[in-house]
């Protein structure tokens, strides 16, 4: 990743950020490794503000803990954390696809029809960004057509603690995710909020268990709980 694949300097932290929870989560960026400033800023061509800006943020997301004199540490992600971020998906995101149900016209489902076909082109290709891309803008139109911005904000911000970069990684979740996508298909075209809810629910919980095992086998999971003093 270089200076010239970043976007406009107003979402470079946020990409920043983007770029370093891929590297916790894929395990470059182990439980105690220091994330140095210059180092990474260096490494992607930016200064070193919106890095610091970055991992300022990732502090507060609870991946990284900052200690005086040394800088930015990696802290340990356990199996709670996965399971707990996975669990408030599962309730907020069927409660989106349940109003998305209740109102969701033909054009913004044909949309979703088109991405979800793309989307399992990209995973046929094996083309592991276009599919966490693709992945991301199936749930972005389902959350927006529940009509509810603040809910689906909410959710947003709970989907940064989520390691969507990882699951194209996760063996035969690409094949069991597309099952899901085309149920919640079917309960939205059929106008059918309780399915929809039920279907998103199901979905988004049942990646909580397979995402654990990988990451497990990966050495990113630490047993136990975690702790830092704030």
């Amino acid at each position: 990743m270089t200076g010239a694949e970043l976007p406009s300097r107003s979402h470079l932290s946020e990409q920043v950020a983007h770029y370093v929870r891929r590297r916790i989560f894929d395990g470059s960026y182990p439980a105690g490794a220091f994330v140095r400033l210059d180092q990474l800023a260096a490494e992607l061509e930016i200064s070193v503000t919106p890095v610091r800006e970055a991992l300022v943020g990732l502090r507060a997301e609870g991946l990284l803990d900052q200690q005086p004199h040394r800088g930015f540490v990696v802290l340990p992600l356990t199996e709670r954390d996965i399971g707990d971020v996975s669990a408030v998906q599962a309730h907020i995101g069927g409660e989106l696809a349940a109003r998305a149900a209740e109102g969701i016209d033909e054009d913004r489902l044909g949309e979703l029809h088109r991405v979800q076909t793309q989307l399992e082109q990209a995973y046929r290709r094996r083309d592991d960004a276009s599919a966490v891309r693709l992945n991301h803008e199936f749930h972005r139109l389902i959350n927006v057509a529940a009509g509810s911005p603040k809910l689906a904000q909410l959710m947003s911000q709970i989907t940064r603690y989520a390691p969507e970069s990882v699951f194209p990684l996760v063996a035969g979740w690409p094949a069991r995710s597309q099952g899901h996508h085309r149920t919640i298909l079917a309960a939205l075209g059929r106008r059918d909020p309780e399915a929809a809810r039920a279907a998103m629910a199901e979905h988004l919980a049942a990646g909580a268990d397979p995402m654990i095992a990988h990451l497990r086998a990966h050495g990113v999971l630490c047993a136990g709980r975690r702790h830092r003093d704030d």
